[in-house]
């Protein structure tokens, strides 16, 4: 039995005062009945509403989630190409800097090492030049000397038919000897007024006058005296006569001469004289080879009082040779001096190239600098969370106008 048929029940067995409270509390039901009908008809009616707001919501959701992964996409790949594009960029430009500066730096040792490789190409030549200068005149040296023998031979010849000619005049012997020296000077290859001077006026400290008849130069500043004075009239005597005994007294005579022109040119102070910076020796000068040899053959003792007074008996055949040997040393000495000149340039050549590498190594340093004061600079715009370069990327995604991209080499390096 249902509620209503037991309300009903009871209302027809009550009274009417209990069916009236009965009625009452019918119509209370009733209404508390419909309210609660009500109220489920309008959460259920809301449920559903929610439920379909909920769906849409989750609907929209996804379309914005599936747009902001495809926006992500995108800004990824435009970090991708600004990064490749300021690699790329910032490469060309180390690139085209290596460049410039390799090209500067070769043009700039270029330059400094053209004349120092010319200096050297010099002096390669020039050294050249000295050995072969140097090895032809030691071959003149020894031809000359395999001819000397020969050439002497005829001077001796020469001189003496022209001995017997002079043989009555001593001033023309005189000149006829320095005639002879004169000759041989030339033959030496010496230069008149450089290696060698004739008849130069000196005085000593007592102002007395003094004419030797040839000064000869050496290297290191020192000089040798040649006299050519010597008297051969005995000695021409000599060689005309056959009487053994008048040759004999005429040999005698001729070393009795040479003796005392000895004794006279060692009494000749040279060594005082202004402007003279003579050897402790003097050359005396017999030009006829066999007038000096008779000599010696007659009177041994004649070699040691000429050393023993610092003179030295030259003939053709050892003057030419000591003069050829003295104009050797010249020749060395000319040498010496240009190797000196040229020592001294490469020296100073090298001094510059060591300043010059000096300042490449200077400018390398700086280089360095340079380049880790822009990896600095770089790092402040580009690293760490909202850096310079991030933030600048993003304008173009809020609707800033631009009319160039950011290089992708910078916003490669760049943080997100």
């Amino acid at each position: 039995m249902t509620t209503w048929q037991r309300l009903l029940t009871l209302a027809e067995s009550a009274s009417p005062a209990a069916t009236l409270s009965l009625a009452a509390a019918g119509l209370v039901l009733l209404l508390l009945l419909t309210i609660a009908s009500w109220r489920l008809l309008y959460w259920k009616s809301r449920s559903q509403a929610l439920a379909g707001r909920a769906a849409a919501l989750e609907e929209r959701s996804t379309l914005e989630r599936a747009h902001a992964e495809e926006k992500i996409t995108l800004l990824q790949q435009a970090g991708d190409d600004l990064r490749l594009q300021f690699k790329s960029l910032a490469q060309e430009i180390f690139d085209e800097k290596t460049s410039s500066f390799s090209r500067l730096s070769s043009e700039r040792l270029e330059g400094l090492l053209q004349p120092f490789r010319e200096q050297l190409h010099a002096f390669k030549g020039t050294v050249e030049h000295a050995f072969l200068e140097e090895t032809r005149e030691h071959a003149a040296l020894k031809q000359e000397i395999v001819h000397l023998r020969e050439l002497n031979r005829r001077i001796n010849d020469e001189a003496a038919n022209l001995a017997r000619a002079i043989s009555g005049d001593r001033k023309l012997q005189g000149t006829w000897g320095e005639l002879v020296l004169e000759k041989l000077l030339e033959q030496s290859g010496l230069r008149r007024g450089h290696e060698y001077e004739t008849q130069v006026g000196l005085r000593d400290g007592d102002n007395r006058l003094f004419r030797p008849d040839v000064i000869v130069r050496l290297p290191e500043q020192r000089d040798i005296v040649i006299d050519s004075k010597v008297s051969l009239s005995a000695w021409t005597r000599y060689i005309e006569t056959d009487d053994e005994t008048q040759r004999s007294r005429a040999l005698a005579e001729h070393v009795e001469a040479l003796r005392q022109h000895l004794k006279s040119l060692a009494g000749k102070d040279y060594r005082s004289l202004k402007g003279l910076r003579t050897l402790d020796f003097v050359l005396m000068f017999v030009p006829i080879d066999a007038a000096f040899i008779s000599a010696i053959q007659a009177e041994e003792d004649l070699v040691g009082e000429m050393y023993s007074k610092n003179v030295i008996i030259v003939t053709p055949t050892t003057l030419l040779a000591t003069l050829r040997t003295i104009e050797h040393f010249w020749q060395l000495e000319r040498q010496n001096r240009n190797a000196l000149e040229i020592a001294h340039r490469a020296g100073m050549l090298y001094e510059k190239l060591v300043a010059f590498l000096e300042d490449m190594e200077r400018l390398g340093r700086q280089i360095d600098t340079c380049k880790d004061t822009y990896d600095k600079a770089l790092t402040k715009i580009s690293q760490g969370r909202g850096n310079l370069i991030d933030q600048a990327a993003r304008f173009p995604k809020l609707g800033v106008k631009i009319r160039s991209d950011l290089p992708r080499t910078m916003t490669d390096k760049a943080d997100a």
